[in-house]
């Protein structure tokens, strides 16, 4: 359980750290697009921000899937 604590947090820090970064970077992004997500308009987002926030909301679930399959796998053996 403590290494499966462990790697989720590790997880976490380091997209913590890619979303601060990708913050500081995208200030005078100027290109930007509305979301429509079920009939639901969102702000203009720069499209910089949009593909990072996927790219890490991404990267962290996929982890955290990750640290389940191969918990549970390791509890069988």
């Amino acid at each position: 359980m403590k290494k499966f604590l462990q790697s989720n947090l590790n997880s976490l820090i380091i997209n913590l750290f890619l979303l601060i970064f990708l913050l500081i970077a995208i200030q005078n992004n100027h290109e930007k697009k509305i979301i429509k997500l079920f009939n639901i308009e969102t702000i203009e987002l720069p499209i910089s921000f949009i593909t990072g926030v996927s790219f890490i909301a991404g990267s962290f679930c996929g982890n955290f899937v990750f640290t389940i399959l191969n918990f549970k796998k390791q509890a069988k053996e």
